[in-house]
């Protein structure tokens, strides 16, 4: 089975993490611990990751506390009863908007299983997923990490985690993608506890002092 995290290892894989790359270290002891980042196995919580997909995290969960205002429980039957208009209203973009009918209706009629995927490997949660349109990567990898908690992921299309991973490592502006992956398997199989870190030192970096 694919490995997993919790709250009551994540200090101690930080800690693992931290003793064999020295500069993770110097992350734990300048900023001290990551959060640990968890959302529940949800459709809502999946509507939430398409929404940030390339965009703020702000304006993410603005549309998402818009939806919720609009049909208090975010549910498949209750998005699919909204019009175009009422979407958009929410801050939805017609792409975005299609993405979570999609979603909706592929739960719906049992395409796709959420509680399911619990027992599932990675790959196989990845391969249902991107079936779906406007679902990739990115998206999987977001929800493999923050809702089902898995150890090993590393998301190379977050933009947070690349920048922050050529910042700690010293890393040309120019390196590949595949570089970054070559690099991040040092850090199996806890590379999800890794970008964690990587995300905690991009934002801290950005908090104003």
């Amino acid at each position: 089975m694919s490995q997993h995290f919790d709250h009551q290892n994540f200090q101690q894989i930080c800690d693992n993490l931290a003793t064999a790359d020295a500069d993770l270290a110097l992350i734990v002891s300048t900023y001290g611990y990551p959060p640990l980042w968890s959302r529940p196995n949800s459709f809502e919580s999946l509507v939430h990751i398409i929404l940030e997909q390339q965009v703020s995290l702000a304006s993410a969960l603005s549309a998402l506390n818009k939806l919720k205002d609009a049909i208090q429980e975010i549910t498949p039957a209750r998005v699919l009863l909204l019009t175009d208009e009422e979407f958009k209203a929410c801050y939805f973009s017609r792409q975005k908007t299609a993405y979570v009918r999609y979603l909706a209706e592929a739960i719906l009629s049992g395409q796709i299983n959420l509680a399911g995927f619990e027992n599932q490997l990675d790959d196989e949660v990845r391969a249902k997923l991107t079936s779906l349109k406007g679902i990739g990567n990115w998206t999987v990898d977001v929800y493999l990490m923050f809702v089902l908690h898995r150890a090993d992921i590393f998301p190379a299309g977050d933009l947070a985690a690349v920048n922050s991973m050529k910042k700690v490592k010293q890393l040309p502006h120019d390196t590949t993608r595949e570089e970054l992956i070559q690099i991040a398997k040092q850090w199996q199989p806890y590379r999800t506890v890794a970008t964690m870190l990587l995300w905690h030192h991009y934002l801290s970096v950005r908090k104003p002092r």
